[in-house]
């Protein structure tokens, strides 16, 4: 291990752990980035979506060496019973644009050239080194980290806390509490692989573009969760999602859910034929809002999915975690301008700076919705999603049934499966956890 002093150590080489160091190192500072992986991306092998406007705020002219896959041109919800799905679909030429707003990536590309980003703006990055425990002074301060190298403590001014939801080093050190089954998903994934023009005409794409397919209903088993399916070039990552709890509470195996996903009908056309050659599993922090833990204090700072930044409503992450890590590096560097100790007063900058962004705000609006959909999930994902498959099939079948009766039914089925009381209090509760 290298023996000398740092003005901040980043723990993790993720999205938020390789802004915050590009950021800090961009700023002159003398930065160490710690990764247990081979290198940055080895544990990620998943497609995802990278979000531009983001990551041009830390590299403007990225679009000239990123391994991008598709520039993003329509969005697709699904809602899936165990035999069909009812779509709402967003398709827009206008994403066509010089510099588009959103991709599909394969992680473990991109986060490694990332990480050289990060090498270039003249930041130590160490791989294959875990990092065991944070230094603490008398007083409990944090002032470095020791790992597994053996070499003995290494310390910095500032520790960045980006080492992902199910980091232990924060929980150890009695900084934060572990995340609960509750508040966590665990979601699995595969990529299939498909020659590009098959992938092309499937998803009905031109170029370079590309399609994200979002889906709920039965597929999650009445457990709060989702899928997707993201069109790469030569590839589709497709998976599924729920939370820990509720995998306990109902026994049900995420690689069962999976599989039960891949041969639903509209999901089985899309991947036939394909070669799956990698497989993942990653836990998301879902809790929202009310999960987000203390977020600084004596000489550390925490961000990204460590930090419970997820909006699971938009499904974004990856630009919550850049944007934290940014802002995090923002903040110490302006307590550094001042020759101010990187006390937790002064560490507070980073929260309220975090405060007036994007992020906290719309985390915020949604403060309510985690608990809605984990305390309602047999309706939400299971019960509605079947009932409005038959009220679309009663709709575009002609059998000869007067217009007048197949309302009828379809009116009956809703009352009966929720009550009046129930579909009017459903409907109350999803409008004020959406506000």
């Amino acid at each position: 291990m290298i023996e000398e002093r740092f003005d901040a150590i980043v723990v993790g080489a993720g999205m938020a752990g390789n802004a915050a160091a590009l950021a800090m190192a961009k700023r002159g500072m003398k930065v160490l980035q710690l990764e247990r992986g081979e290198y940055s991306g080895s544990k990620n092998v998943q497609g995802a979506i990278l979000y531009a406007d983001m990551l041009e705020k830390l590299i403007p002219d990225f679009r000239e060496d990123a391994p991008l896959e598709r520039h993003l041109v329509e969005q697709r919800f699904w809602m899936m019973d165990d035999r069909s799905h009812v779509g709402l679909h967003y398709c827009s030429d206008e994403f066509n644009e010089q510099r588009p707003n959103r991709y599909t990536i394969i992680r473990a590309q991109f986060d490694k050239w990332f990480s050289s980003k990060v090498r270039e703006a003249g930041a130590t990055v160490l791989c294959e080194t875990t990092v065991t425990e944070l230094a603490q002074d008398a007083n409990g301060k944090v002032v470095g980290v020791r790992t597994d190298r053996g070499d003995g403590e290494v310390h910095a001014d500032v520790v960045v806390l980006a080492e992902g939801v199910n980091g232990l080093l924060g929980t150890r050190a009695g900084l934060r509490e572990r995340p609960k089954p509750d508040k966590v998903a665990l979601a699995v994934k595969e990529m299939h692989f498909l020659p590009r023009e098959t992938i092309e005409e499937r998803f009905n794409l031109e170029g370079d573009e590309g399609v994200v397919i979002e889906a709920v209903g039965t597929i999650s088993r009445g457990m709060t969760g989702m899928g997707f399916i993201y069109a790469n070039k030569e590839c589709i990552s497709l998976g599924i999602g729920c939370l820990v709890a509720d995998f306990q509470r109902t026994g049900e195996t995420p690689y069962g859910l999976l599989d039960r996903f891949k041969r639903h009908p509209s999901v089985g056309r899309l991947i036939k034929g394909s070669e799956v050659k990698e497989y993942s599993a990653h836990l998301i922090p879902e809790g929202g809002y009310k999960a987000i833990p203390q977020l600084y204090g004596e000489g550390w700072v925490v961000v990204g999915d460590a930090a419970q930044l997820n909006n699971a409503i938009h499904r974004e992450g990856s630009n919550l975690a850049m944007t934290s890590g940014r802002i995090a590096a923002e903040a110490i560097s302006q307590v550094r301008s001042r020759r101010a100790p990187m006390s937790a007063e002064n560490l507070a900058l980073y929260k309220r700076m975090l405060d007036d962004s994007f992020v906290i705000k719309d985390l915020k609006k949604y403060k309510d919705m985690p608990t809605l959909m984990h305390t309602n999930s047999q309706n939400f994902f299971l019960t509605y999603p079947q009932l409005v498959s038959r009220a679309m099939q009663n709709f575009v079948r002609v059998d000869g049934t007067p217009k007048t009766e197949k309302e009828k039914v379809t009116l009956k089925s809703f009352v009966n499966a929720r009550s009046w009381i129930g579909l009017f209090g459903d409907a109350f509760r999803l409008a004020r956890a959406w506000r």
